[in-house]
């Protein structure tokens, strides 16, 4: 279908009498904006956000009860109800789409325009294009990665750095998976009658509509993550979201493809059910385990059991963690879908004698990975996509990926999953600091626009300062440290900040941590609030 017959069709069926579906544009304007903000793309954006909008507020009120019934003590387990789903043998996901059998290894980054053309040629058999906990989402960067992934899906995308190194993309080429921003998230520079249209939908949407059918005539597909999901109603709306865009655009049902990545505890609880809701559109699950340890300790704050001690002595082979990660090797294999492995978020650097250590980590970790069955494993640098291809192809050889490893082997129970008190246990002053200067270094960095942060030699994303901040936060709550030496390491972390780099914004630093892990209630994310109070109103000041 041609751009020309896209836009006739969502024109109209955009035009039903008495309804406004169009989204009205309220951001700054830069070069090229309009290729993505087209009159059609955002008819498109606004009939997706006003046929879900009641299902959109439901979902979130939904999510606000049961996480006051979690915290007052109600137990997380299997469910009753779908028990039969999880016995019935015979359903299965749909097969892999062009560019998706085999994923040994998938490189993610934020869609800017140099890390695009990087991810690209990385020698990855996919790139996870963030949207969500790698981007700041500055008005900026969401329509410039739009751009970007336009231009790149075209071939005509390149960069030359003030040093005059240029970028070019090579022959050949990750698949494009894309990470809409999380459903807890809206874009305000986007309304709908008024309101801001849910984030997802804006970067699912925009994508969709200028890229899926270029994907297709490509040879491969419009395909997503699906971060932040909490149950299979979740992931039911989504899979609403997908055949809508499919039936507005006229491209078959099943074209596009979604794993998710199960990164929060209550996920957990419910990945076969996630699997059949998405099961014509499902490509598998993700072990996001940075996400998932900030949700355990979110949704579990108020339990001292549950006090987890510093972040590097919390490793995937906590028994807690391998409960999750054989759990979902068992659940995608059953189903015929991939399961893939967590992030390695080292970045080598030019002294291999240094780089020893931690790539002997990184090694470790990986081939438990691809001994436990996982198909492919996360990397966050080009420079690791070798190394870990190495340790997969010595597992997989010849084949895509390893499915046929159904795990039988595996049984895992609800307790297993909550096996925490194992793990748990007081954190240090040297973890308390550390958890301090991740957070205040990534927040400034993100108040200014980057969400990919090199920290201590890992790139770390908005999920270490959720963890960070988080854990500092029921570390107050049950008294494994006080408030007076929590305030005494942020002073002198803050002006060891401003120190360093002059220009880092300490004040909005410090309050935007205080309200995050110092404040009475521990809020669910830093990022809508960050979001709105910050971005939001510096956008509306230099407009």
């Amino acid at each position: 279908m041609s751009p020309t017959e896209l836009t006739s069709r969502v024109q109209v069926l955009a035009a039903s009498p008495g309804s406004r579906l169009g989204a009205s544009r309220g951001g700054p304007t830069a070069d090229r904006f309009d290729e993505i903000l087209t009159p059609a793309a955002l008819e498109f954006v606004g009939c997706l956000a006003r046929s879900f909008a009641d299902r959109y507020r439901d979902m979130l009120t939904e999510r606000r009860r049961r996480a006051l019934r979690l915290s007052s003590g109600s137990p997380l387990d299997f469910s009753r109800a779908t028990a039969a789903l999880r016995a019935d043998p015979d359903w299965r996901v749909a097969p892999p789409a062009p560019g998706l059998a085999d994923r040994r290894v998938e490189i993610t980054g934020p869609p800017e325009r140099r890390t695009t053309i990087d991810a690209l040629n990385s020698g990855a058999q996919v790139w996870l294009a963030d949207f969500e906990d790698a981007t700041s989402p500055t008005w900026e960067n969401i329509i410039g990665g739009q751009l970007n992934l336009l231009d790149a899906i075209e071939r005509r995308i390149d960069f030359t750095a003030p040093d005059g190194t240029a970028y070019r993309l090579g022959e050949r080429l990750a698949t494009i998976v894309v990470r809409p921003r999380g459903w807890h998230l809206t874009e305000e520079h986007l309304l709908v009658d008024g309101r801001p249209v849910p984030a997802s939908l804006v970067d699912f949407g925009l994508y969709f509509f200028h890229c899926a059918q270029r994907q297709i005539d490509a040879g491969s597909g419009p395909y997503f993550y699906l971060p932040k999901l909490e149950n299979a109603c979740d992931a039911r709306l989504w899979n609403d979201v997908f055949v809508l865009a499919q039936d507005l655009l006229g491209i078959p049902r099943g074209t596009i493809r979604a794993t998710v990545l199960i990164e929060t505890v209550t996920a957990a609880f419910e990945m076969e059910e996630i699997l059949y809701a998405l099961r014509e559109h499902s490509a598998g699950l993700n072990a996001g385990r940075w996400d998932y340890l900030f949700s355990l300790i979110k949704i579990f704050a108020h339990r001292p059991d549950f006090s987890l001690p510093d972040r590097k002595k919390v490793t995937m082979t906590a028994p807690f963690l391998r409960a999750y990660t054989e759990l979902l090797v068992h659940t995608c294999h059953k189903r015929g879908a991939h399961a893939i492995g967590g992030m390695a978020a080292h970045v080598p650097g030019h002294d291999t004698q240094a780089d020893g250590p931690v790539l002997a980590t990184v090694r470790l970790d990986k081939e438990r990975e691809a001994e436990d069955g996982f198909d492919g494993t996360w990397v966050a640098h080009p420079g690791l996509v070798p190394f870990c291809r190495d340790i997969f192809d010595g597992v997989l050889g010849g084949r895509p990926h390893q499915i046929d490893r159904t795990r039988d082997d595996v049984e895992v129970s609800a307790d297993a999953l909550l096996a925490v008190r194992r793990t748990a246990g007081p954190p240090t002053e040297d973890g308390v600091r550390a958890n301090i200067a991740v957070a205040l270094r990534y927040f400034d960095a993100w108040l200014r626009g980057t969400g990919a942060v090199a920290l201590e030699g890992l790139m770390e994303d908005a999920a270490a300062a959720e963890i960070a901040r988080a854990q500092i936060w029921q570390w107050l709550r049950h008294g494994a440290v006080d408030r007076d030496t929590v305030v005494g390491l942020l002073d002198d972390e803050i002006a060891a900040l401003g120190a360093e780099y002059p220009w880092a914004r300490t004040e909005e630093v410090r309050s935007l941590f205080e309200r995050t892990a110092l404040a009475r209630e521990l809020p669910a994310f830093f990022t809508p609030d960050a979001y709105t109070r910050h971005l939001v109103r510096q956008a509306e000041v230099t407009a």
